[in-house]
């Protein structure tokens, strides 16, 4: 590839930096479209997208509708949300990365030992981004988010990443600093409560506690120190209140990432995390070592053909649906595990896109800072993870529920429901009612006995084996006996669904099928409830029951891209 058509590795937009002929214009205004969405936090009115990049009105409906057809985005009246399905560009590059799946459990298991939240880190350019987030439950806890994007010098994994810096790298950690005096450009932190002076005072200060001679000030001077001791300290450098210390875990010789552990003055000072905490950090990052140098090479899986569907978006949507964009953000996902550096044709062959297509498309990424180029190998930057990845990654199973509920009941006319197990009973954490005068009125957060819904037999025949509490009549047709029940939870477990028939309250009858995990555990059920004279039971099974499943289906999918790094909250 020609050195002057590719800007050089790790370069990105802005003054001063000319946009590559063959570059992709649309895909630059989609990754735009994206960039905003996520600093808002996931949402934002068209309107606002449209003022906050600068685009037309017509070319932000465009893009916004094409990112909805994709599954990207949500249109919602004059809003566009960010969707789960979107999480697959941010899950390409840690698929990639290996290291969350390689290290989660060890950092999952120091936080539980420690009973504070535990970090994973990149680096990522002069900054920081986290790949994990193992945080405790405290009326007082951290709101980071796997993705988000800290600068390196407010931060403890920053000195560690810096110690590894060479003059390009702190050169151009200078000029942000002196463009962006108050870190307005990293919305994951406050911005600066105190001027330079200050917080290089404050790091004189954290140096001191390394008992190491101070060789120069400020960040410079805590990524000398932290090369020197293997570990760095963060004390009240993001917020007033705010501990941390972490260490690099390295492979081959480099860093590969840094974990932390964070707490909070109330609980530890900077010195006793370096007291109490950091011997027991030492060992858990020899374990993260070890687990590195005897992790197998992964194994690359199928390639995707994705072009396929994008040219088929493009015959439904005409005009409106703009390809080049949908294709460019296939080039992300054709990157995986055991495809963290491809060439340009294993890309090309991984998404079924025309050579010159993939070049384009990579040459556009890594104008923006997305994928690096070495040799003729391509690899994703944690930049990716910047594409929506922080609001949704504290999606819970009823957020990513909620859109599909609302679509079925629309078509239905019913209401729908989602529940989870709680002991013996069932919870309702998601819902969705008819405007009907005669309509099932439950609320979320209402429980209700499992063994007389349907949501709760589907839960109960997902279990290994079902404990059933004293069966109570809740109506005159409730299946009290025990033996009748667990023959009826069997019959439950082979076809897939549950139907009550008036057994909780006489009138009122429902068809549940359950919600699966990526592995196939079932962790909630979802329901359409109605008066007794809407529909027989025959009626439910033939009309209900296939779209009933069909929205299952979709809530599944979108829960499998959301869990693949992390734990979806189904409560």
């Amino acid at each position: 590839m020609p050195s002057n058509v590719v800007p050089a590795p790790g370069a990105g937009t802005g003054p001063g930096t000319a946009v590559p002929a063959e570059a992709v214009t649309p895909l630059i205004r989609g990754i735009a479209v994206l960039r905003r969405l996520t600093e808002a936090d996931g949402a934002s009115s068209l309107s606002g997208l449209e003022r906050a990049t600068g685009l037309a009105r017509s070319t932000v409906d465009r893009i916004t509708a094409t990112l909805a057809r994709m599954g990207y985005v949500r249109l919602d009246g004059r809003d566009a949300v960010l969707a789960p399905r979107l999480m697959e560009l941010g899950n390409a590059y840690l698929a990639a990365l290996r290291l969350p799946h390689l290290l989660d459990a060890h950092a999952d298991a120091l936080a539980d030992e420690l009973d504070e939240s535990v970090s994973l880190a990149v680096g990522d350019r002069d900054g920081i981004r986290f790949i994990h987030q193992a945080t405790r439950r405290r009326a007082m806890s951290l709101s980071f988010r796997i993705g988000d994007l800290l600068p390196a010098e407010r931060t403890a994994p920053g000195p560690l990443f810096a110690a590894e810096w060479g003059q390009e790298e702190w050169t151009r950690w200078r000029e942000r600093r002196a463009a962006d005096p108050e870190d307005r450009g990293f919305p994951a932190v406050p911005a600066r409560s105190r001027p330079y002076e200050a917080e290089d005072a404050a790091d004189s200060a954290a140096a001191a506690l390394t008992r190491l001679p101070i060789v120069g000030d400020g960040f410079e001077q805590r990524a000398a120190e932290a090369r020197e001791a293997g570990w760095a300290l963060d004390d009240q450098l993001i917020e007033p209140g705010l501990v941390a210390v972490a260490m690099p875990v390295r492979e081959a010789g480099r860093v590969a990432c840094v974990v932390s552990v964070v707490s909070h003055t109330s609980r530890h000072t900077a010195a006793d995390l370096r007291d109490t905490l950091l011997p027991r950090l030492r060992t858990a990052v020899a374990a993260m070592e070890r687990e590195l140098r005897q992790a197998p090479p992964a194994e690359p899986g199928a390639a995707s053909g994705l072009a396929t569907w994008t040219g088929a978006f493009k015959q439904e949507l005409g005009r409106e649906f703009v390809e080049s964009l949908a294709r460019g953000l296939t080039v992300v996902t054709a990157f995986g595990e055991g495809r963290a550096e491809l060439t340009l044709t294993e890309v090309a062959q991984a998404t079924g896109l025309a050579r010159a297509t993939a070049r384009r498309a990579l040459i556009t990424l890594e104008h923006l800072g997305y994928v690096t180029a070495h040799d003729r190998v391509f690899r994703l930057t944690p930049r990716v993870l910047g594409l929506g990845f922080p609001p949704l990654s504290r999606t819970s199973l009823s957020d990513i529920a909620a859109p599909h509920l609302t679509e079925l009941s629309q078509r239905l006319h019913d209401s729908v429901s989602l529940a989870i197990l709680t002991g013996d009973e069932i919870q309702y954490t998601a819902r969705v009612s008819t405007s009907r005068i005669m309509s099932v009125n439950i609320a979320v957060g209402t429980r209700l006995p499992a063994y007389a819904t349907s949501l709760g037999r589907v839960l109960l025949a997902g279990l290994p084996e079902a404990r059933l509490p004293e069966l109570l009549p809740q109506t005159t047709r409730t299946l009290t006996d025990p033996e009748r029940l667990r023959a009826e939870l069997d019959r439950v477990r082979d076809a897939g669904y549950a139907l009550v028939d008036e057994e909780l309250e006489e009138g009122l009858r429902s068809v549940a099928v359950p919600v699966r995990e990526r592995h196939g555990r079932v962790v909630a059920a979802v329901n359409v409830a109605m008066h007794s004279s809407r529909r027989t039971p025959e009626e439910c099974v033939r009309d209900v029951l296939p779209e009933l499943r069909a929205t299952a289906g979709r809530i599944e999918a979108d829960l499998r891209v959301a869990g693949r790094f992390r734990r979806v909250p189904v409560s």
